[in-house]
């Protein structure tokens, strides 16, 4: 009887130990959630005056010309026309507001004074003839589709030829311009043109304006251009060129065709290579009725030899057989030799040696005598910004 209680006792105490530790266990404490990251601040738009951008570019040159012409004047050059004369190129500033991305707007205004550069190039219906002239003026609008089709309406530089008319931002290897680029092509357009990138390889343009050099129409046609570039690898661009579209005033008929295909191979930054070829064809141009052509083929070698000292040279052929475009029939070639020192990122120095040939007698010597070449040298300082 005695054990009944001891047992009972101790039945009694085995359960409340077995029980009192799980009833007295604290839960484990839940997570504590990660703080939510602040929303990154939208970034403030720039003011528009932020986005304009301010260059220059000024171009001063000497030219003498070896056969003393009585005219004082280089036959068949495109802007270093003057013999024995120190002149101011042209002074030139570009105000613009770029636009590249889809969506985006922008304009571009190339205005320029001087004595060679735009006498020239000015187009009809604008400042022509005249030492002032406003070389590109266009606005700009980038559709968003695909990649962005740019779109640009107003004047423009020319999608034609491996030189360019000088500006900051396209400036040539040579101090002068070849036969082909003087008498071979247009200036400018005015009129509207479509961009497109299809690919890192492949992009393309097309173009309708008044015609080559023209501000103002002089004819009831229009002119249609394009461009496709094709740039397999980094250092390697080829650009095929084409316009159509009658070209001579209160003509609307015998149109002015050109073909073009450039390319460049850029062998290192200080090494490069160029090619152009041209071939185009004007009807009526001489004779009514009758299919006038012309030809040019020019070669290019930029040879580097530091970052501060170049080598550019320049071989040309062009072939006017009816006369359509410098108005005798000749053949003409030159060979250009241009020592390049760059005296900071800003100042260039270089000089030209340069000698022409054609097949006729048409370039002009003292005392009224004519000769079949015309060497020249030329001196000329740059200044861009």
């Amino acid at each position: 009887m005695r054990s009944f209680p001891r047992n009972l006792l101790l039945l009694a105490l085995v359960t409340a130990a077995a029980a009192g530790p799980a009833s007295g266990q604290t839960p484990a404490p839940s997570p504590t959630p990660s703080p939510t990251p602040a929303a990154s601040p939208t970034p403030t738009p720039k003011p528009w005056y932020e986005e304009i951008t301010l260059n220059g570019f000024v171009s001063v040159t000497y030219s003498y010309n070896t056969n003393r012409p009585d005219s004082r004047t280089n036959q068949y050059r495109v802007f270093d026309f003057d013999d024995n004369s120190f002149k101011i190129d042209v002074a030139e500033l570009t105000l613009q507001k770029a636009a590249s991305n889809p969506g985006e707007a922008g304009f571009r205004v190339d205005a320029e004074a001087g004595a060679s550069i735009p006498p020239v190039s000015a187009s009809y219906g604008l400042f022509q003839g005249q030492d002032f002239d406003l070389k590109q003026v266009f606005v700009t609008y980038v559709v968003p589709l695909g990649s962005g089709l740019k779109i640009d309406a107003g004047k423009t530089v020319t999608h034609f030829n491996y030189e360019f008319i000088e500006s900051w931002d396209t400036p040539n290897d040579n101090a002068t311009h070849s036969f082909t680029f003087g008498y071979g092509i247009p200036y400018t357009h005015t009129g509207l043109r479509a961009s497109y990138t299809f690919n890192e390889q492949i992009a393309g343009m097309a173009m309708l304006a008044n015609g080559w050099d023209n501000v103002k129409d002089n004819n009831s046609a229009k002119t249609v251009g394009a461009q496709l570039t094709w740039t397999p690898v980094k250092s390697i661009s080829v650009a095929g060129n084409f316009c159509y579209g009658p070209e001579r005033t209160n003509v609307d008929s015998d149109p002015r065709t050109a073909w073009e295909l450039v390319a460049q191979w850029k062998k290192s930054d200080l090494t490069v290579f160029g090619l152009d070829l041209l071939y185009g064809t004007e009807r009526g141009a001489v004779v009514p009725g009758q299919l006038a052509t012309w030809t040019g083929i020019v070669g290019y070698a930029r040879l580097g030899l530091s970052g501060l000292f170049a080598l550019c040279l320049r071989a040309e052929y062009f072939d006017d057989p009816e006369g359509a475009r410098t108005s005798v029939a000749q053949k003409l070639k030159e060979v250009t030799v241009t020592p390049e020192l760059k005296v900071s990122t800003h100042f260039i120095f270089r000089a030209d040696l340069r000698i022409d040939w054609s097949d006729k007698p048409v370039f002009e010597k003292k005392g009224g005598e004519t000769s079949k070449t015309q060497p020249t040298v030329a001196l000329n300082a740059i200044y861009l910004f």
